[in-house]
């Protein structure tokens, strides 16, 4: 099993780990990381993975496979079975895609909260992402009415709290799932929330900034409609 230090401290950029595990197609499992796995539109984390004897390893996935978290590495060279690593995220890219998650946040909340519309779908990548919403009607004055509200949430200053509650206590708050249809896993007991105060309370396992206005400005750079009650909204940051 490996610590997912991600999930509790988002900006942890670097750390220790021991290899407990080589796969058969050469990936490496560690007892713990800090390198994103993949999830709910977020990408991957990258970095780097290192030994005390100077061997470089590139790490260019990360991701649940078999039930275990595999890093897969660049090249051919592999660390040995109980080998201790320092572990490297790439900070500025994951930093940016933390910024990124939680603009997709704010535009959902605010497009929940303003026009009542649940998500049907998004995507992300480092500063620019997209999302869809169960929405009739798309406009471009739509479109900069929403990017003038999502400005104001960033420009509030909005603290952001990672917790967590039981599936109970989840299942019966019918506002913390966004998504047209809930994709929380039925296995799941535990629920790690997010919550942008005051605005937007969900349920999500990637990383987020600790407080809105490290977001920056957002710019919605795209609307279309993908369907009769489907419409898409395009945003990057600034």
């Amino acid at each position: 099993m490996t610590e997912l230090l991600f999930l509790n401290d988002a900006y942890a950029s670097e750390f220790t780990a021991t290899v407990i595990d080589l796969t058969d197609d050469g990936g490496v499992v560690l007892d713990r990381t800090a390198l994103y796995i993949g999830g709910g539109g977020q990408p991957c984390d990258v970095g780097t993975l290192s030994d005390a004897g100077g061997a470089n390893y590139r790490v260019v996935k990360v991701a649940r496979s078999g039930g275990a978290i595999v890093h897969t590495l660049e090249g051919d060279a592999r660390p040995d079975p109980g080998d201790e690593l320092h572990g490297k995220v790439d900070w500025d890219r994951r930093y940016l895609l933390m910024r990124t998650h939680t603009a997709l946040h704010i535009l959902c909340g605010v497009v929940w909260r303003d026009y009542g519309a649940h998500v049907t779908g998004g995507d992300m990548r480092p500063g620019a992402a997209r999302m869809d919403f169960e929405l009739e009607n798309m406009t471009a004055e739509f479109a900069g009415e929403v990017e003038a509200r999502i400005n104001q949430e960033v420009a509030r200053e909005r603290d952001i709290v990672v917790d967590s509650m039981t599936r109970a206590d989840a299942d019966a708050h019918p506002d913390l799932i966004r998504t047209k249809i809930n994709l929380l896993p039925a296995g799941i007991k535990e629920v790690r929330t997010i919550d942008i105060s005051g605005l937007d309370l969900q349920a999500d396992g990637g990383t987020h900034v600790r407080n809105t206005r490290e977001v920056g400005r957002i710019k919605v750079v795209g609307h279309e409609s993908k369907g009769r009650i489907n419409k898409r909204l395009r945003i990057e940051l600034e």
